[in-house]
């Protein structure tokens, strides 16, 4: 971001040292601004850390904006070019330039040179090393009962050249690229005072004691970080694990804070969770890219789906898409055909955008986004494979740091339905997922076309009846 920084003398004198001869050439002035460019370094909270929707704390830097003996002025010396800067003077007086809109930050659909396999044969493993691949890491995937290598493929050859090649020596293994995936959060809606309102008020999500009717099983989550110390989840049941180490890669915690809070925040906070007092067990695996955006690659997404496997995890709920992924349709078929439910977002790229993934595999219950007045949200991903809608505009929850704001986005709208999900299975943890889509309908509005349409799915997410005594929630016929 440029900051403008104005000032009005009333003469300025420069001096041009040409030939060993000093000119002094004097400038009158008129009383337009003189404009020196100063960058300040943006909050990669983006603004989120304030509270109540107020914003936050300003850019970092905000003391001396220039170098070492420049006076402070960071626009005017540029590395002791006179004739630069006397060529600059004439240009004035000048308009204020403003900065360019911010632009997102393009980011690659895959790693340049990395394969992921699962199933892979050792001696094709042996093979692909004599070819001049390399494993980059290897790790057992326990609800696969396979072995999944990362691989870095030789200079000078394709991706695509290279996964026929791995192919080649295995006609039994799944090979891809190492896709990346990202958080579903969209556009911010803005509120002041009482206009802060919970949405869930919509769905009729059970509120004060009701909410606390049913004891689900614990709760998966894969997100971005998320900050444990904000007061709304400091007393609750949570245990964050990280698969990458590196500090300079640490992911963003405005997301998974914001997630976090909505599906366990406690319920004395301001940002009361859906159930509060569940166990919600968070797998960040997702890495910073460039200053403000967050991607979660193949190979980490499947080892955090094999941990939530190995601490029995019934319900995940996945707030992220990308591309179409062999290993990771091999990996959700496997984790469902296991009793895993899955959940996720439907997408932000718009109404006539391709599908996303994992939402667009058939195991998976897709979710899409509305408003406080039961209409899409706009920037929603339409089509066969939406399931269920629920609230995912303005949704208000915990902010990165502390407070809160509000959240928009399909990322948003999908912890009504873990939620949900996870009420519907406490008494039945080993429920099918026929058997829980065929609940899941009775505890819907038709608001679209009659029957499921690609735009609300079978409906909006009515939770009213949520709270009924167990014994009148049965499970549906398959």
């Amino acid at each position: 971001m440029l900051h403008i920084v104005k000032t009005k003398p009333s003469r300025l004198l420069v001096a041009a040292i040409t030939a060993g001869a000093m000119a002094v050439l004097p400038l009158p002035l008129n009383e337009g601004a003189f404009s020196v460019p100063a960058a300040f370094a943006d909050d990669d909270d983006g603004g989120d850390d304030g509270n109540d929707g107020g914003g936050g704390g300003g850019g970092r830097g905000g003391g001396s904006n220039g170098r070492s003996g420049d006076g402070g002025n960071a626009g005017y010396h540029r590395g002791g070019d006179t004739f630069r800067d006397l060529r600059s003077l004439f240009r004035w007086p000048s308009r204020e330039r403003r900065a360019p809109a911010r632009r997102p930050i393009a980011v690659p659909e895959r790693a340049k040179n990395e394969l992921i396999a699962i199933g892979l044969e050792e001696a094709a493993i042996s093979g692909l090393i004599q070819e001049g691949f390399a494993v980059d890491d290897r790790t057992q995937i326990s609800f696969i009962g396979a072995e999944m290598v990362r691989l870095i493929v030789p200079s000078g050859m394709t991706l695509a050249m290279a996964r026929a090649a791995v192919a080649a020596r295995s006609a039994t293994a799944t090979i891809d690229f190492n896709h990346f995936y990202q958080p579903q959060s969209g556009d911010a809606a803005g509120c002041a005072g009482e206009s802060c309102a919970l949405v869930r008020e919509i769905v009729g999500w059970p509120t004060g004691e009701a909410a606390g009717c049913a004891t689900p099983h614990r709760i998966g989550l894969i997100d971005t970080a998320i900050n444990a110390d904000h007061v709304t989840l400091t007393q609750t049941r949570l245990e964050v694990i990280r698969l990458s180490e590196g500090e300079k890669t640490k992911s963003g915690a405005q997301h998974g804070t914001a997630v976090a809070a909505l599906l366990i925040g406690a319920q004395d906070s301001r940002v009361p969770g859906l159930l509060p007092g569940a166990e919600l067990i968070a797998v960040d695996a997702f890495q910073r890219h460039g200053k403000s955006t967050d991607i979660a690659n193949i190979y980490d997404l499947v080892r955090a789906l094999d941990l939530l496997a190995r601490r029995d995890v019934k319900v995940v709920n996945l707030s992220l898409s990308g591309p179409e992924n062999a290993v990771l349709k091999k990996s959700v078929k496997a984790a469902t055909d296991r009793g895993m439910i899955l959940v996720a977002a439907a997408g932000n790229d718009g109404p006539n955008a391709k599908p996303v993934y994992p939402a667009a595999y058939d195991d998976v219950i897709a979710v899409t986004a509305v408003d406080k007045g039961r209409n899409p949200y706009r920037r929603a991903v339409r089509g066969d494979y939406i399931d269920i809608a629920a609230p995912g505009v303005g949704v208000w929850t915990a902010a990165s740091i502390s407070g809160a704001r509000q959240k928009t986005g399909t990322s948003f709208a999908a912890p009504f339905v873990t939620a949900a999900v996870s009420v519907l299975i406490a008494g039945e943890p080993d429920m099918s997922i026929e058997r829980l889509e065929a609940k899941i309908k009775q505890f819907t509005d038709d608001i679209g076309k009659p029957g499921k349409d690609p735009v609300f799915g079978w409906g909006l997410l009515n939770a009213s009846r949520l709270c009924e005594d167990s014994s009148d929630i049965k499970p549906s016929a398959p």
